[in-house]
């Protein structure tokens, strides 16, 4: 099944496709993995570190970007999102 604007991975996979753009502006890269369930990893290519980002429907309008160690932003700002990011893989 393909994902519609109606599902959750229409707005999902929009929301990590914005946060990829802003994590390359930051010389890191993004890769969008999974279909139906996207995910973005996230590599600090350097280094090598990396961390796994979901985007979740906090309520019927808002989203936020939830990564390990306790990451979270408000999808709404990618921009904020990929530099806590950013910071947290050493950047």
């Amino acid at each position: 099944m393909a994902a519609t604007a109606d599902s959750p991975s229409g707005p999902r996979r929009r929301h990590l496709e914005a946060l990829a753009r802003e994590v390359e502006a930051r010389g890191l890269r993004g890769v969008l993995v999974g279909a139906e369930e996207p995910m973005l990893r996230v590599v600090e290519p350097a280094g090598g570190r990396s961390v796994m980002v979901v985007a979740m429907p906090t309520s019927r309008v808002a989203w936020s970007y939830l990564w390990g160690r306790g990451g979270q932003a408000d999808a709404a700002d990618p921009a904020r999102a990929a530099e806590a990011i950013a910071h947290s893989l050493g950047r």
